[in-house]
């Protein structure tokens, strides 16, 4: 697990597709970090100069930037979360 690429995951409190993001994420037990821009101006526009979006959530797995909750299941579905994040199962 020492090679696993760092999630994070820029989010609101109430934000549903940040809560389905983190579920999808939490049932893969894969650890993330949460950078909640609530009250955060500045991490907000941290955030949308980095996304070049203002919604939540904005998802980075290591340095790719794979957008939103959508984006995130996508990937699920096609079997491709796994290797962005460099985890090989048999």
């Amino acid at each position: 697990r020492s090679m696993m690429a760092q999630v994070s995951l820029y989010t609101t409190r109430f934000c549903p597709f940040c809560i389905r993001a983190k579920m999808l994420l939490d049932a893969k037990k894969i650890e993330y970090s949460e950078i909640p821009v609530d009250v955060d101006q500045a991490g907000r526009r941290l955030m949308t100069a980095r996304a070049g979006s203002h919604t939540v959530p904005q998802i980075w797995i290591g340095e790719k930037h794979i957008g939103g909750c959508d984006e995130l299941y996508q990937l699920e579905r096609e079997g491709l979360l796994d290797e962005l994040l460099g985890e090989h199962y048999e």
